[in-house]
């Protein structure tokens, strides 16, 4: 939070002290000119500036809501690029205009004077509404940046209290700033962050469509830095600077630093423009008696109608929702109720009016392809089913529990957009990768007893330095049978379970398997001690060789295991929790990055068709932990968690977890659907 929160501050700080001192200006002169009846005006046009950045605010966060996800992206990349715009335009003009802005201001308020309230009201309300409408486009972008409100809006809030004590200060005459001087090093700054947000800004129209080159990486340090590291975090919230950029990004972020950088300094060594001579403020000339009206009436007024136009402009820009439809479902009846939406995203009402509970899907009839669901729908119950529609046809589509599908009427929409729904799957689509994953687990076990069987003639012969050698051989063999975890039943436990929570620990009877053996083999034990739990670890390698054939193995686990193996392996074997003092839970690890290879390989028909671009970033990630595994394995020693030096370790759980991220989507793109 509080590294997004620094570029908020410091724009916070900076627009509200250059608005601030605006207005302490405004409200000196009046006091000078002897005119204290007048400062309500300055006041009201102050609060119309402010409600008029807040509405701007609204209508930017509500609009933007309101659109399907590349629309944001597109919205969202055009506003940090006009934010950019603005925001360098400020700094050169407060840096062009510090020392000469008392004096321009003293001659607008004069002018003023002579006119009526009107104009002094905009005068103060044109003064401080830029800096408002700046400030309310620059906090919108920067939240979107980063993915969240609460830092921003922090820092932005900080910043203009801040600025608000010095501007007070100011006034009072007890605080003395170098404005020329404060508005240098901040305009610095901000350039820097400025060229962030635009590289940000163009990345977000790439996804958006608008822009090419989304998959021309010039900048690919995904495997080699950590991104949740607190230096990373900095980086990203201050600069917007992420481990992957593209080309486009990194020539505009570069050509927009050196080109405005270069400007602003040769604009600092330039002699300032002199001020502008001051003008005594006189009187007013006499004005026509005014007609009294309340004093609420002006301010009341200038709040609401921006209030009020920005609610306007909310309502009218976002879709119908649909959420006005009702569809009912029944056994017999599915879509009761459904007519061809507006594109956009939408919001449906379903309601079952049947007896029995029912999964409902949204779906393309040509394909059975899916935009949304919901599982579980009671009898007599309504949820909302959010879905983005864009022109096509669509049709609901009903399985009641127990009962036949049941497919409503299709109804086409019309208009542009992109919606991207799921191929559903089915337990037949999932039926020959299935076979082949248990066919290769079948050799692995059959190669597991061979090996176990060595370790237990090693031991039994009190061969304890080849056991050793072997021990790590049949582990990791093993450990790439990974995806069959659910089906090995009681035998997981025995063959590779854990100390922890047992009453003795590692010395406890009911310790065995792999992890006591290596508990035994690594403190000192002898042959006498090991012989018993080798022998068992053999017949349990046996036992689970002749029982998997008949053990029932899930078709829906296939597409999880793809995301747990290395899921396991973050919070295991890369923390070193799992070692008993081998010193190898990185050749474990690496094991579990080959099952999960195998894992992807008998999906790969299915993901192909359903995300083309997953697989060769899963490969990608892939080959980054390789790169580093490979990197501690010297022969035939592995280096221990404990000893990798601090930055491989932070490089090797940043590849991970990225690896980790991207598998994400597999088990909702693999899901098992009864809409298939």
């Amino acid at each position: 939070m509080w590294d997004d929160a620094f570029p908020s501050f410091l724009i916070g700080l900076r627009e509200g002290l250059e608005a601030g001192l605006i207005v302490s200006i405004l409200v000196a002169t009046l006091v000078r000119a002897g005119a204290r009846s007048r400062l309500p005006q300055v006041w009201t046009g102050v609060l119309a500036a402010v409600a008029v950045a807040m509405s701007f605010g609204a209508v930017l966060t509500f609009t933007a809501a309101s659109m399907p996800q590349t629309a944001q992206e597109a919205f969202g990349g055009t506003l940090s690029v006009i934010a950019v715009a603005f925001v360098t335009a400020m700094v050169f003009w407060m840096r062009r205009s510090a020392r000469s802005l008392s004096g321009e201001l003293k001659e607008k308020v004069t002018g003023a004077l002579a006119m009526g309230s009107g104009v002094l009201i905009l005068t103060s309300f044109l003064a401080v509404g830029r800096e408002g409408l700046e400030t309310a486009l620059f906090l919108w972008t920067t939240a979107q940046a980063a993915g969240e409100s609460a830092g921003p809006l922090t820092g932005a809030g900080i910043g203009l209290v801040l600025a608000a004590g010095l501007c007070w200060g100011l006034y009072r005459r007890v605080l003395k700033i170098n404005l020329t001087r404060f508005f240098t090093c901040t305009g610095a700054v901000l350039i820097v962050i400025a060229a962030g947000v635009l590289g940000y800004g163009l990345r977000d129209l790439q996804e958006g469509g608008v822009l090419p080159g989304r998959s021309a990486y010039a900048v690919d340090l995904a495997g080699g830095v950590d991104a949740g590291s607190w230096y990373s975090t900095l980086v990203q919230g201050v600069f917007n600077l992420t481990p992957t950029m593209t080309w486009l990004q990194v020539v505009a972020y570069a050509a927009y630093l050196a080109v405005v950088m270069t400007l602003f300094v040769r604009g600092v060594r330039t002699t300032p423009p002199k001020p502008a001579e001051e003008r005594p403020a006189g009187e007013p000339k006499a004005a026509r008696p005014e007609r009294r009206r309340p004093v609420w009436v002006v301010p009341a007024v200038v709040v609401a109608v921006p209030a009020v136009l920005a609610g306007l402009v909310v309502a009218l820009s976002r879709p119908k929702p649909a959420g006005d439809q009702t569809v009912a479902v029944s056994e017999t009846e599915c879509g009761k109720g459904f007519r061809a939406p507006k594109p956009g995203r939408q919001t449906f009402q379903m309601r079952n009016t049947g007896g029995k509970t029912s999964e409902v899907y949204l779906i393309d009839p040509s394909t059975s392809a899916v935009y949304g669901e919901i599982e579980g729908l009671a009898p007599g119950t309504t949820r909302d089913l959010v879905a983005t529609v864009a022109g096509g046809t669509y049709a609901w589509r009903c399985v009641p529990t127990g009962g036949r599908a049941v497919t409503s009427r299709t109804v086409t929409v019309s208009g542009g957009g992109a919606a991207k729904p799921v191929v559903p799957v089915s337990e037949q689509d999932l039926a020959a990768p299935l076979k082949a994953y248990k066919t290769y687990v079948e050799q692995g076990l059959d190669t597991l007893v061979t090996q176990t069987r060595t370790l237990d003639d090693d031991i039994e012969h009190g061969h304890l330095d080849k056991a050793r050698t072997d021990w790590l051989t049949a582990h990791r063999t093993y450990a790439s049978l990974g995806a069959a975890y659910g089906t090995f039943e009681d035998y997981d436990q025995k063959i590779d379970g854990r100390a922890d929570g047992l009453p003795d620990g590692e010395r406890d009877k009911d310790f065995t398997g792999f992890l006591r053996i290596e508990y035994g083999l690594w403190h000192g034990q002898g042959a006498d001690d090991l012989r018993a739990p080798a022998r068992q670890l053999a017949a349990d390698a046996a036992g689970l060789r002749t029982a998997f054939p008949a053990q029932d193995f899930d078709p829906g686990d296939l597409p999880l295991r793809a995301h747990e193996i290395l899921e396991n392996t973050l919070q295991f074997e890369l923390t070193g929790d799992t070692d008993e003092g081998s010193g190898t839970n990185l050749a474990t690890a690496d094991a579990n990055l080959a099952g999960t290879r195998e894992l992807l390989t008998v999906l790969k028909p299915l993901l192909t068709t359903r995300a083309p671009r997953l697989l060769p970033t899963v490969d990608a990630d892939a080959a980054r932990v390789q790169k580093l595994l490979d990197a501690a394995h010297h022969g035939t020693d592995w280096t221990p968690v404990d000893r990798l030096a601090a930055a491989d370790k932070q490089r090797l759980d940043g590849a991970t977890g990225q690896l980790l991220e991207d598998l994400a989507p597999v088990p909702d793109l693999l899901e098992i659907r009864k809409s298939a």
